[in-house]
């Protein structure tokens, strides 16, 4: 757990008498049920206390494009209450005076790996593959999520994440269940888990899944050994009765059913063109193309298909199939009309999710395409969040939604600019101003350069 100093005096307390979240829906699993009619492995994620807030006199980012200058953002019992002007009554309300400042959703990273690669990056914590067949739809990432990570706690101060997608890794054709977790203290990945959130599963395609199997003389070797493969395995998946219990075939048939969302790392534009198609062959969805370098050239296939893409804004020809990568990829989904997430798969680019979303924007300036700082915000929060199924609950700032807040010191698109406060379902989670609320995970404590404090 990493409930080490984050919040001062409070944080054993926190965990048994903080405000329960039972009015929350249950996560969605397409699985059987336990003895008892429970979910397997549900969320007992809890909020933490937290107190009524107005944040006064920023300039406020929605999410979904909106800007408020002079802006004004109530929040209380978890929840936005209202954003506007300055003419919004705060009475109840402690004042935070934002001048100067700049208000956002929490941020989201949809494809992340904390918590399965954690740090410190050794073998005995490499727990993000189960290489072991290219299809292992069985595995769920949460099993291998290691709740003391010391990413976490640097993705929430760094980063103002609140919210995030763990995956498995892409060795595999078909790499198992994601999970949705809040960027909270916890001692289990249940206490993380976002509730609510379906369930996402990993596919791959191109060089990872036939580099790992067909080094070892077996199939898949080539791309059309990954889609015979593939399609078999969907196929297979169409027969299963439920009879008798299959937790691969669980999952795939929860995808068919639609309550689990497909999420597959895919780079070359014509094998996502061959797996939207390969999709409508066998029933299902892609959700969201994760890496995706050469989305710019099917944006029109991606958004009629309503396929989010994923992407970095400058990482690209590490390896052939990321070749063709160009700095304007975002600018010309945007233009396409096709759905933009930045995403990190990095543990610490996780940390800058904004300053990547400034670089894309950047390079879509200098070809003419200027998106809004407001837009690009939505960048890496709504968008996400509408790819990972929560954006009825996070994402943006409206009524209603979880108060997932972060007040940053500067214009979020700046490199000079950090989260100054990050609330998480409406609770000051970090204050940069309060050493006593600057996290540590358990695992740190105690090493040298460390302590209870940072």
């Amino acid at each position: 757990m990493k409930l080490g100093s984050l919040i001062a005096g409070l944080s054993a307390l926190a965990l048994t008498a903080c405000a329960s979240t039972g009015d929350e829906p249950r996560p969605r699993t397409n699985a059987a049920m336990t003895a008892d009619g429970h979910a397997p492995y549900a969320s007992t994620y809890e909020r933490y206390p937290g107190r009524p807030t107005a944040l006064v006199g920023a300039t406020v980012y929605d999410g979904r494009g909106g800007q408020i200058e002079n802006g004004t953002v109530l929040f209380r019992d978890g929840e936005i209450v209202q954003i506007g002007d300055a003419s919004l009554s705060t009475d109840g309300y402690d004042r935070i005076d934002g001048t100067g400042k700049f208000v956002t959703p929490g941020v989201i990273d949809i494809h992340s790996h904390l918590g399965d690669y954690p740090t410190p990056s050794v073998d005995a914590h490499a727990d993000g593959n189960e290489a072991t067949s290219p299809m292992t739809p069985e595995v769920w990432a949460e099993h291998s999520v290691w709740p003391q990570d010391p990413g976490f706690t640097r993705a929430l101060a760094n980063g103002g994440i609140t919210a995030l997608q763990i995956l498995p890794g892409s060795a595999n054709l078909t790499g198992g269940r994601s999970v949705t977790l809040k960027n909270v203290s916890a001692r289990t990945v249940q206490g993380m888990k976002f509730p609510g959130a379906p369930y996402g599963m990993k596919m791959a395609c191109g060089e990872n899944p036939k580099r790992v199997y067909g080094g070892r003389g077996r199939m898949p070797s080539t791309r059309m050994g990954n889609f015979a493969v593939n399609r078999q395995m969907w196929l297979d998946a169409q027969a299963y009765d439920g009879e008798k219990r299959d937790l691969g075939k669980e999952t795939l048939k929860g995808v068919l059913d639609g309550e689990i969302l497909i999420h597959n790392h895919c780079y070359r534009a014509d094998e996502m063109a061959l797996v939207m198609d390969m999709a409508k062959e066998m029933g299902y969805k892609v959700t969201a193309f994760h890496h995706a370098v050469e989305a710019y050239k099917i944006g029109d296939l991606l958004r009629e298909n309503d396929v989010c893409s994923a992407i970095w804004a400058d990482w690209y020809g590490f390896k052939m199939e990321a070749y063709d990568g160009i700095l304007e990829n975002a600018a010309f989904l945007r233009e396409a009309g096709a759905c933009v997430i930045i995403h990190s798969d990095d543990a610490n680019g996780i940390q800058r999710l904004n300053q990547e979303a400034a670089k894309a924007q950047a390079a879509g300036r200098r070809v003419g395409i200027d998106v809004p700082d407001a837009e690009v915000v939505g960048w890496f929060t709504y968008n996400a969040a509408k790819a990972m199924g929560i954006a009825e609950m996070t994402g943006s700032l409206e009524p209603g939604k979880m108060a997932d807040v972060v007040l940053w010191n500067g214009d979020p698109l700046s490199v000079y600019t950090r989260p100054e406060k990050v609330w998480i379902d409406g609770a000051l989670m970090y204050d940069a101003l309060d050493r006593k609320r600057r996290p540590v995970s358990d695992f740190e404590l105690g090493q040298p350069g460390e302590g209870d404090v940072k």
